[in-house]
């Protein structure tokens, strides 16, 4: 195989994302792209030279032609498309979280085993510059055995309303990237969560009964310790910070910011905010990501963030649910449903 040919399923901001980023690659030919209101995505897709525009997924699925898919529509229409996608023999790559429930995450998992192709999850951040340096360091015996991983994760502004609403909640919604990444950098799967949260920025948490502030405690099938801190509101931007700490040493990053110039003066020393978005600062996450998946298809290899990764993120997240709403510490083993074999 030469060429990757592709086609999108959603052409929402993350499946745009993905299609500018894919265009980019010479070895991927984006055959087609699916959305519910096609007119409206219609010259944003001639602009970047994709030449059909459909509302059906179903004709990407059944184009002999296409090698692979990006599912990039809402959450809860995820399951129906990997099992429809599997069967047809595409491979898959998977926005984050594969679905709301795990019952159905385990079983369309179960359908891409059975059908054997290749399915990445989009847990885009394990591609950052800075979490990459801090897996390796801790990978290289650098620090010794990881005793803390410490996790902040805060976004600049409260999502709208509309999409509180469905969601799934702050763990499934925001927090699963820290529970994947902090699995990837402990290297250990989670044993157990304590989560505590409240709704301190904006009220409509409540209504949709979630939270916008949360502490969330890991503990690790190695030992170790986690605690991750979680804000849907911190007014300076967009705030990703982490700490490992070992038996040898720590390892720690900042955040990215637009210019590491400082001005020190008399009143004071004034420096940049963190960048401010996600798609600022995980740009080149995305992009990486991408390469490795269409890596993975060209030439046989395994996917770096496969379905697994998606599922343990999820326990961790149902986990940390069952926690905040009964106030105890949870074993992920009280949330796994009947045991399906995955290989």
């Amino acid at each position: 195989m030469e060429t990757v040919k592709i086609g999108i399923i959603g052409a929402g901001r993350i499946g745009k994302l993905h299609a500018e980023n894919l265009v980019r690659i010479p070895q991927v030919e984006i055959r087609a792209i699916s959305d519910i209101f096609p007119d409206q995505i219609q010259s944003w897709a001639e602009s970047f030279g994709i030449p059909k525009v459909i509302k059906d997924y179903q004709d990407i699925l059944n184009d002999p032609e296409i090698d692979a898919v990006f599912i990039c529509s809402p959450t809860h229409t995820h399951v129906s498309v990997i099992t429809e996608a599997a069967k047809a023999g595409k491979h898959i790559f998977c926005e984050k979280p594969i679905s709301f429930d795990l019952e159905q995450t385990l079983q369309a998992l179960q359908v891409v085993q059975e059908c054997g192709v290749k399915f990445q999850t989009g847990f885009n951040r394990r591609f950052d510059h800075n979490f990459k340096q801090v897996r390796e360091i801790v990978e290289a015996g650098k620090i010794g055995e990881p005793y803390v991983i410490k996790i902040t994760s805060r976004d600049p502004e409260t999502p709208p309303s509309e999409y509180i609403k469905v969601s799934g909640g702050m763990f499934i919604d925001m927090s699963i990237h820290d529970f994947d990444i902090a699995r990837f950098l402990s290297g250990s799967d989670v044993e157990e969560v304590y989560a505590q949260g409240a709704v301190l920025v904006d009220p409509v948490f409540a209504e949709y009964g979630d939270v916008d502030t949360a502490i969330i405690s890991l503990k690790f099938k190695n030992g170790a310790l986690g605690i991750i801190d979680n804000s849907r509101k911190a007014v300076y931007g967009y705030d990703q910070r982490v700490e490992v700490f070992g038996s040898k040493g720590c390892v720690n990053i900042k955040n990215d910011l637009p210019s590491t110039a400082e001005v020190s003066t008399v009143d004071g020393v004034i420096a940049d905010k963190p960048k401010y978005f996600f798609l600022e600062r995980y740009r080149e996450a995305y992009v990486e990501e991408t390469k490795a998946f269409i890596d993975s298809v060209l030439y046989g290899k395994d996917v770096p963030v496969d379905g697994n990764d998606g599922l343990q993120a999820e326990l961790i997240a149902h986990a940390a649910k069952k926690s905040l709403v009964e106030g105890r510490p949870v074993k992920i083993a009280q949330v796994t449903p009947k045991e399906i074999n995955l290989g």
